[in-house]
């Protein structure tokens, strides 16, 4: 046992090193000035300027002053990702070559992914290249063409190193970039919180934050962790045991509480920031804005829209992610039944009407979590604890389980090496 162990911990310590110098890479990538840019007259402008400020941060982090090689990181593979899982759901063809799982299927998934990332990395690279000409006094159509073909390639090296991660690296190479991304924005966020609420910031008022946030935590992982086991029973086990005795049936389906994960934040936030983008193009009316009772009013409706919206986004993915109709014709052509339960189109009820509501429960608590921090400012007259977001904390806390059953996987995989 020693052996395994000691064997174990070597690949763990190997693969821990192999995630930790490509993390440490594209780190070091993303302060790489891309050639061509003045970026002394970037940093005063974004000094000067809340909103090219707030773009820049949202690719390379707050404080940054830099467009670098690595700026646009793994965003383009993950809208890539979002975006084909939307496709899947309303193209049968696609939908098909999913459930086949073979895996020349998984390649062409995968190569389609690969392209839609490719084509966001030019259309974000354009963008941003296109907004820096109100910054830069020698912009010109070149310097454009080298701004995308330097973040372009900067993005596609970085999702090959991603993938490296996730093959020969400890975690899932996407999942480790974001989660380095998001801890990379708590010294700031701390600082933030700190300097904007000095006065209001009481032994009180910390205690509960504190309370709050580990209670979040719990839930996430409740959230994420949650599943219902519905018990199954093949024809072979039919045959040789009688419905009291439960021995046998060891097999089950395990439904997720939270079978949407984190996209129906990211869906809800997109429908959310629409209007903010149409509103700079000057195609809505100019109102008022600055009136105390307008600003009270937008809050109340931005929360019960982000409220709203997170179930509704939840109950759409769920159906999505898992078919009752797709299960009931696995289990089918598997001769497994549910105990109670007759095959076909009562198997689908069934399915249908646990998933409901287990949908609703994860969907309430996924809104919950996701409007806690607003709910923290308003009572306790705290600001800037939007940036504690709840998809961040369930990304963490995904990214932590994930490493964890890893870890397993290689001790297990050791010692039934080592015995068989």
């Amino acid at each position: 046992m020693k052996i395994i162990n000691t064997i174990s911990l070597q690949i763990i310590l190997k693969r821990l090193l192999i995630s930790l110098g490509v993390i440490l890479f594209i780190r070091i990538g993303s302060f790489l000035p891309v050639p061509g840019i003045n970026h002394t007259d970037l940093a005063l402008y974004i000094q000067a300027n809340p909103v090219a400020k707030s773009l820049v941060s949202t690719f390379s982090g707050d404080d940054t002053f830099v467009i670098g090689l690595f700026t646009l990181n793994i965003f383009p593979y993950i809208n890539a990702s979002i975006l084909v899982q939307l496709v899947i759901a309303f193209s049968p063809s696609l939908s098909r070559l999913q459930k086949e799982g073979d895996l020349s299927a998984r390649r062409s998934l995968n190569r389609l992914t690969r392209f839609i990332t490719l084509i966001w990395a030019i259309i974000q690279s354009v963008s941003l290249g296109i907004y820096l000409k109100q910054i830069l006094f020698d912009w010109n159509i070149q310097l454009l063409f080298e701004i995308v073909i330097w973040l372009t390639t900067g993005a596609m090296i970085v999702l090959w190193l991603s993938e490296l991660i996730t093959d020969y690296g400890l975690g899932n190479g996407a999942s480790l970039l974001i989660y380095t991304n998001i801890v990379s924005s708590f010294p700031n966020l701390y600082k933030k919180i700190v300097f904007t609420n000095t006065e209001n910031l009481t032994f009180f008022s910390v205690s509960i934050i504190i309370l709050l946030i580990v209670a979040s935590l719990f839930a996430i992982v409740l959230l994420q962790e949650g599943v219902r086991r519905i018990q199954l029973l093949s024809s072979k086990q039919l045959n040789q045991v009688d419905n009291k005795d439960s021995r046998l049936i060891n097999t089950y389906i395990p439904l997720r509480l939270n079978q949407a994960g984190v996209m129906p934040i990211i869906l809800t936030t997109t429908v959310l920031v629409l209007p903010s983008y149409i509103n700079n193009l000057g195609i809505l009316p100019v109102f008022d804005i600055t009136t105390p009772a307008f600003l009270i009013f937008s809050k109340i409706f931005y929360w019960l829209a982000y409220f709203t919206l997170i179930l509704l986004f939840s109950s759409f993915y769920s159906t999505i992610v898992l078919n009752p109709k797709d299960i009931s014709d696995q289990l089918q052509k598997m001769a497994v039944t549910i105990p109670g339960t007759r095959t076909g189109v009562q198997t689908t009820f069934y399915l249908k009407k646990v998933m409901k509501r287990l949908t609703i429960l994860g969907a309430l608590m996924l809104a919950l979590l996701a409007t806690l921090p607003n709910l923290i400012e308003v009572t306790l007259n705290i600001s800037s604890l939007n940036g504690l977001s709840t998809t961040s904390l369930l990304i963490m806390a995904g990214v932590l389980v994930d490493i964890s059953r890893e870890v397993d996987d290689i001790i297990y995989s050791n010692i039934y090496k080592k015995n068989y």
